[in-house]
C-alpha cells in the first residue's frame, strides 16, 4: 500500500497529463496565426527590409 501524498501525486499527474494531450490536440489542429508581412510604420529603407528582386 503507498502512502496517501503518493497516490494523490500519482492521481494529479495522471490527470494533468490527460489534459494535456487534449489540449494537444486541439492546437495541432488548430492553423497557425496570420501575422503581418509588413506591419503598420514599416520602413522599407530599413537595413534589414528586402530589397526589390532585379530584372534581367
Amino acid at each position: 500500500m503507498v502512502s496517501a501524498t503518493q497516490q494523490t501525486m500519482s492521481i494529479r499527474r495522471r490527470k494533468m497529463t490527460t489534459n494535456g494531450k487534449a489540449n494537444k490536440k486541439e492546437r495541432a489542429k488548430a492553423p497557425t496565426p496570420r501575422f503581418p508581412i509588413h506591419p503598420e510604420g514599416y520602413d522599407t529603407n530599413a537595413a534589414d527590409a528586402k530589397r526589390p528582386a532585379e530584372a534581367k
